[in-house]
């Protein structure tokens, strides 16, 4: 699940300043592009056949700092063009979490949802999320091909929203402590205890998948194929991977400002982090580095998602189609700090390096990105002989690991 998003309010608020880095396209999550849901059915729901007249408002749930309306920065206004162009007022519910937007959801008082792909499938299942028709949304077609259809926003190829943009999870090092620079994420696991009690890790029980993703490239006998698709053999090997390197950590990040206050200082030295982050820390003088290790990292790609309930779906789908438009989706991508899902946007950021910074067209680099899929019974690598193990017994484990 995605964190308390407070990295983009606090920019907002003055308490940040971020100095980004635009190259290169993606091919879909972790070198996988097969369509989405392998073996799973979600309700039969139908997507909107034809764009009616703008209802006058929109209840979206989004992540802080999706739905900038001037008032944390009177330059930062992305929602009051929005309103004035269509006629459809924004309501916004800040979201901290992945399981808050998936309660949210479930009430019927939202139209949209900004979701990451810890929750999209969650709420296709339970049919909270209704199909989205794509031809009503001009913007999609200028989307990156390798976020369409993917195992996190489809299902057998029925597309379940617009992708808004994305992001790796990086392998962050002190220079001065760590050494020789790391390139395996052995320097948080195997190697951890030479760090011990300054190794921090991401807080969520997703982060079972990075340890599945380790073990996939260093036991290959465990047959891991996807981070998101684990048997029971195959999970309880990453929870005990986890239970070892519980010993090093030092504490597990939850807010950004406390990760970079942590190395900053030294308490923390090696760890689990975001482009973004890692920007903001080399801002503040903290002697880091950051590397997509060898074997590869979990990332996330967020989507635009319809409510199966929409009181107000033509001003949900207007707002789909302005929230990845190219100057809109720009904007966005560079306050929050991501790569873009238009690949128009590069040409729009007002910063002309963003886009190489955060690789939002580099192919080679988003085949090494294992996007976050919320694990199912229905295993996601396209196994139908066993049965993975569901989202809930990952958080369960994660409570169990961090004692």
């Amino acid at each position: 699940m995605r964190l308390t998003r407070t990295l983009a309010a606090a920019a907002a608020l003055g308490t940040l300043t971020l100095t980004t880095a635009c190259g290169g396209s993606a091919d879909g999550g972790g070198g996988a592009g097969a369509p989405g849901g392998s073996g799973f059915t979600p309700p039969k729901l139908s997507a909107l056949a034809s764009l009616g007249t703008g209802e006058g408002q929109v209840n979206l749930i989004a992540w802080a700092g999706y739905t900038e309306d001037g008032s944390n920065d009177p330059k930062t206004d992305w929602v009051t063009p929005f309103e004035k162009k269509t006629g459809c007022q924004v309501n916004t519910k800040t979201a901290g979490t992945s399981d808050e937007m998936v309660s949210l959801m479930k009430t019927g008082q939202y139209d949209a949802v900004s979701a990451s792909g810890d929750a999209s499938l969650r709420l296709i299942a339970s049919g909270d999320a209704a199909p989205v028709n794509t031809a009503l949304i001009p913007s999609y077609a200028d989307v990156f091909p390798s976020l369409k259809n993917q195992p996190w926003n489809s299902v057998k190829g029925v597309a379940y929203g617009v992708p808004h943009g994305r992001g790796a999870n990086l392998l962050m090092y002190r220079t001065d402590k760590v050494t020789p620079a790391p390139d395996s994420w052995s320097a948080v696991f195997d190697r951890g205890a030479a760090h011990q009690g300054k190794v921090t890790a991401y807080d969520s029980p997703i982060y079972l998948a990075d340890a599945a993703l380790y073990l996939s490239a260093t036991q290959p006998d465990l047959g891991i194929k996807n981070p998101y698709a684990l048997d029971r053999k195959q999970f309880d090997a990453a929870v005990a991977l986890l239970e070892e390197q519980n010993r090093n950590i030092g504490e597990y990040w939850s807010d950004y400002l406390k990760e970079i206050s942590a190395f900053k200082s030294g308490d923390s030295v090696v760890g689990t982090t975001w482009q973004v982050i890692v920007n903001a820390a080399k801002a503040e003088k903290a002697p880091v580095e950051a590397v997509l290790p060898k074997e590869g990292a979990t990332g996330w790609s967020d989507t635009w998602m319809v409510s199966a309930k929409a009181k107000n779906p033509n001003c949900a789908y207007q707002w789909l189609d302005w929230i990845i438009s190219p100057e809109v989706n720009a904007q966005v991508a560079e306050y929050f700090g991501e790569a873009p899902s238009n690949a128009k946007s590069c040409d729009k950021t007002a910063d002309k390096g963003h886009c190489a910074t955060y690789h939002a067209a580099d192919e080679a680099y988003w085949k090494r990105v294992h996007f976050w899929t919320t694990p199912i019974p229905q295993c996601v690598d396209g196994r139908t002989d066993t049965t993975c193990v569901p989202y809930s017994e990952w958080v369960q484990a994660w409570t169990e690991i961090k004692g």
